[in-house]
């Protein structure tokens, strides 16, 4: 598999670059860690830093996707997920979690807080039709294959 290059700069000494747990050829997600400590109440979200500047390439995207072990365990979640990285961002990269569980939990400097899957997108071009093509699923929508 060839390796895609992402620059990145560490905003803090606790900032660490993604990591694949497992390797590339097992992980679709790399870890991401948190740059300093948060405390979510019951029901609370924080926006987690992890200390990172990274440049998406064009064509790319960063996605944000939640940990399934802190939703699993702890009933942590993130609040936009995905959560998207532009190729032209170039701010820190923080990670809005949230708190669905019934007691606090504190996100301690290093403990992996998010997933990032780096994937590509393709350019659209939008184009007005006067009918499109049928399908069998037609406009059936929200419980259109059952409960």
């Amino acid at each position: 598999m060839e390796k895609l290059r992402i620059g990145f700069i560490k905003l803090r000494p606790a900032a660490q670059a993604p990591r694949f747990a497992h390797g590339p050829d097992e992980d679709a997600g790399m870890d991401l860690v948190a740059a300093e400590a948060a405390t979510l109440r019951p029901g609370s979200w924080a926006s987690v830093p992890t200390g990172l500047v990274i440049a998406i390439p064009p064509g790319y995207e960063g996605q944000l996707r939640p940990r399934s072990g802190l939703a699993q365990k702890f009933g942590v979640t993130l609040l936009n997920s995905p959560g998207t990285i532009d190729p032209g961002y170039r701010g820190e990269v923080r990670v809005l979690m949230i708190n669905h569980g019934n007691r606090e939990y504190t996100v301690r400097q290093g403990d992996r807080v998010a997933q990032l899957v780096v994937a590509s997108y393709r350019l659209v071009e939008w184009v007005v039709e006067e009918e499109l093509s049928s399908t069998d699923r037609g406009h059936s929508g929200f419980g259109s294959t059952g409960s």
